[in-house]
């Protein structure tokens, strides 16, 4: 088991100014649902100079999306800080679930994979059901799969890929906090991933964006309507991560992923290991016991107001 003490033990970095990955990265596409073990350079996540501190220590956490991207990169953090883990995923995402598994059993935490479509309603309640039936409790949910498909023109937006884009963005993080807090208790946490598009939203991506802006809202109302409970709600909302979501973009041609990330002032995406700390932040109550409501832009120099 991974303990506070072998967390300061491990070996600082020998470069800690080791630059990350910058575009142009290689010309390419991923079939979605996009996984990441096809993804060019591999995303990091292990997050070698984090240092942990049993932060989480006893918790058990729900992630949707958790195989890969943003989600392995929390789901490997919270595993460091104590928690166990139930990881939800595509059913042809098994691959990078089983390696998110890996990593957070190497740091001697629990893992679940819970394979399902979390636009089916029953998946959504059925998902909770199984981490409380799994663990005995349900202490932090992490709303973080993503559909996404740029378009370009309004006229492209089908009925069918609307429904697919809120179904699983919004309607599956309403569904999972509803669920949840049937078994959740005071110090609980819900966090969504919200995103830029939330705040500045992006030509191309009306459907995206308009969802990412409707997870800020219910996110907020939410916050209120739980203070009382003492269950915090908050949403981290990044710019570009180097992840398999815009890869797998249907729109997305692959000279434009490998672009990804240049137009923002760092000139590179974010990689997952760079975000998950936040998520961090936001699930433990000894680091934001007062912060609820709130949409933590990490925007690589970006300025929005959430």
């Amino acid at each position: 088991m991974s303990t506070k003490l072998e967390e300061r033990k491990r070996p600082l970095p020998t470069n800690p100014q080791q630059p990350e990955p910058t575009p142009p990265f290689p010309k390419q596409h991923l079939e979605k649902p996009g996984i990441e073990s096809k993804l060019k350079p591999r995303p990091r996540y292990q997050a070698e100079e984090y240092r942990a501190a049993g932060k989480l220590v006893g918790k058990v956490a729900l992630i949707t999306g958790g195989d890969s991207g943003i989600g392995r990169a929390v789901a490997v953090l919270f595993a460091r800080e104590g928690a166990d883990l139930v990881i939800a995923h595509l059913p042809s995402e098994r691959s990078d679930a089983e390696e998110t598994r890996s990593a957070v059993e190497s740091h001697g935490r629990k893992c679940t994979l819970v394979e399902g479509d979390l636009k089916q309603a029953s998946f959504c309640d059925d998902l909770v059901e199984s981490t409380v039936q799994a663990f005995g409790k349900l202490d932090i949910l992490v709303s973080n799969a993503a559909h996404q498909n740029r378009k370009k023109s309004l006229d492209e937006v089908t009925d069918a890929e609307f429904d697919d884009t809120f179904k699983t963005n919004v309607y599956a993080y309403f569904r999972l906090a509803r669920a949840a807090l049937r078994h959740m208790k005071a110090g609980g946490s819900i966090i969504a991933t919200s995103s830029v598009t939330g705040l500045l939203c992006a030509k191309g991506l009306p459907d995206y964006s308009a969802t990412k802006g409707a997870i800020n809202a219910f996110t907020k109302t939410l916050a209120q309507e739980l203070v009382d409970r003492g269950i915090r709600v908050n949403a981290v909302a990044p710019g570009p991560v180097w992840t398999p979501l815009n890869a797998a973009d249907a729109g997305t041609p692959p000279e434009k992923v490998a672009e990804h990330g240049s137009n923002v002032p760092m000139g590179r995406p974010a990689q997952p290991e760079e975000v998950a700390p936040a998520y961090v932040f936001l699930a433990s109550n000894a680091d934001s016991s007062y912060i609820t409501g709130t949409v933590l832009p990490l925007l690589g120099g970006e300025t929005a107001g959430a």
